[in-house]
């Protein structure tokens, strides 16, 4: 085997590498963050979980990536410890996928559909098409089916070109001494854990061994147990990712590794007790990339098998393994901001569900502005230092609400966003910054309300009621705006109002003004009979002022959609 060999390998990895890579973004992009929505709402019933997470990782090609995901749930307290265990199952099982897709590669026949199925011959086609969406494809869903296509098809060269490489290797005796090596069941679990916690895919590095064994020098002896310590290195991703979250988020990926280790101590045992009193007659063969294909998912369903009655267990081990932190209970978020945990770091890698929680975020905190409001309106009648001192809490939420959001989806900006994320993203930051106004301004009106109280004023019978009805216009302007907001929320956030609706909106805030310059109108006239002082007048226009500020930053919130 040449140096020049050796480069066509290292190429070849690369464009594997990269094409996995391309694939896998690509496939998250096209979910739009649906299919992480549909595993947050998961029930506690693990057989349940098991299928979804399956279902899941066979689609977005990545185990790695669905455990992260469920790290961040947990983290969150989106999702209960005991909902995790079998979506982590179920994602061993889905990463299998990939291996029985590479494995077309060893397809031999001279039918011309199973040719097709070969790589060498499917690729390039792919490759075209891909070109062809990302070139000719204005929208930008069929550029991301172009990136899927492509992505495929560089993977597959990949994974051709490092088959076609590393072919001498069967006349380098040094290299089957070194793969006979790998039959210790230790040694060869240790090589796939470490191989695996370099690349952190369990799916590239199953694609790497295929590779090899088409050299037709690493026998089954030797595959196997490396295939086992693929599964254990994967759950290096899950561990990292579980740093600085709370208990519950490093149990969950202490699930993840406990699951792996036992399935694998547990199928290794059973594996070699077999082998030892009826020895195998493929032990010593060659290994096929089909044959590590069908390894591959059977020790992950057998792992699975065998352990998913026993998920109860390793929920207590994991809570055994990292105990409960005291200082941690004092750390629990006030339920007012509880949605605040929705906005996981961990979710960010994946633009279009860390936008949904953002949403999911933003209609919290609008919720609570609209509560400033009612507040500020309910004092406004009955007055109370106590209501006061709430209002000024409500409004610090609102404010924490404004600056956490924004720093999120600062970081957010710094990821690759599609045209109509990126356009949603303006849309909440436009939207979030009016809300915490709304806040403002609510609050604003019982401060002024409390000067009434310090200088004993207080409005004429004719003045409740002007300020009442006002004050139900304003209201109900709020009631609209938070409907509409929670109706492009459930869409996806590419939904927009109902033009006639909007224009109810609209319509309320100008009522708002014309009855705005009537009560002033008619506080004057008060003025003159001497009903009123102008001192009250003075208060009166101030909080008339915050009613139309509320009114209008309302009406911002929406006005992206008009």
């Amino acid at each position: 085997m040449s140096i020049f060999h050796v480069i066509t390998m290292m190429g070849g990895l690369a464009l594997f590498l990269y094409g996995m890579h391309m694939m896998g973004e690509g496939l998250s992009k096209q979910s739009g963050g649906r299919l992480e929505a549909v595993l947050a709402r998961m029930t506690a019933h693990p057989l349940k979980g098991v299928a979804l997470g399956a279902a899941v990782t066979a689609v977005i090609q990545s185990s790695s990536a669905t455990t992260v995901m469920v790290v961040g749930f947990v983290n969150s307290g989106i999702m209960q410890l005991k909902q995790a265990v079998g979506i982590i199952m179920g994602a061993n099982v889905g990463t299998t996928v990939t291996s029985w897709i590479l494995s077309l590669a060893g397809l031999e026949s001279n039918h011309m559909f199973i040719r097709m199925l070969k790589p060498e011959n499917f690729a390039p086609v792919l490759a075209m098409a891909g070109v062809i969406f990302l070139m000719f494809c204005k929208t930008e869903r069929k550029a991301v089916r172009g990136n899927i296509l492509l992505g495929f098809a560089i993977l597959m060269m990949g994974m051709d070109t490092m088959s076609s490489a590393v072919k001498p290797l069967k006349d380098v005796p040094e290299f089957t001494r070194l793969f006979l090596a790998f039959s210790h069941p230790v040694a060869g679990m240790l090589a796939g854990a470490a191989l695996t916690a370099v690349i952190q895919s369990s799916s590239a590095s199953v694609g790497i061994l295929q590779a090899l064994c088409s050299t037709g020098a690493v026998p089954y002896s030797a595959v196997m147990p490396i295939i086992m310590g693929q599964n254990i290195g994967t759950c290096v991703t899950a561990l990292l990712s579980s740093i600085g979250a709370s208990t519950n988020a490093k149990r969950a990926a202490f699930l993840h590794l406990y699951f792996n280790l036992i399935g694998t101590a547990v199928f290794m045992a059973g594996f070699y007790a077999v082998h030892y009193f009826v020895p195998f007659v493929f032990w010593e063969q060659p290994a096929a990339a089909v044959g590590i294909a069908f390894a591959h998912s059977c020790f992950n369903l057998c792992s699975t098998v065998i352990l998913l009655p026993f998920s109860g267990g390793l929920v207590r081990l994991a809570c055994v393994s990292i105990p409960e932190k005291k200082e941690e209970m004092a750390e629990e978020l006030p339920k007012e901001l509880a949605a605040l945990s929705n906005m996981d770091k961990r979710f960010l890698d994946n633009p279009s569900f860390a936008l949904l929680q953002c949403r999911k975020t933003a209609q919290a905190m609008l919720e609570l502005a609209g509560e400033t409001f009612c507040g500020a309106l309910e004092l406004l009648f009955d007055f109370s230092e106590e209501r006061i001192g709430n209002l000024r809490k409500l409004e610090d939420y609102v404010d924490r609400y404004e600056e956490e959001i924004n720093d999120y989806m600062f970081r957010l900006g710094l990821n690759p966003l599609s045209e109509a994320e990126a356009k949603e993203m303006s849309v909440m930051q436009h939207g979030v910054g009016n809300m915490e106004r709304v806040a403002d301004y609510s609050l604003g009106i019982a401060i002024n309300r409390g000067k009434m109280e310090g200088k004993k004023l207080e409005f004429s019978e004719e003045a409740e009621k002007e300020l009442k009805i006002c004050g139900d216009i304003v209201l109900e302007l709020m009631r609209h705006v938070m409907a509409y907001w929670e109706e492009w929320n459930a869409g996806g956030g590419g939904v927009g109002m109902n033009i006639s609706e909007a224009d109810s909106v609209l319509q309320l805030g100008m009522e708002l003004s014309r009855f705005k310059r009537k009560i002033m109108k008619n506080h004057r006239k008060r003025v003159e009979n001497g009903d009123c002082s102008v001192d009250l007048g003075f208060l009166l226009s101030d909080i008339l002022l915050g009613f139309e500020k509320v009114a209008e930053h309302g009406i911002h919130i929406i006005d992206m959609f008009l």
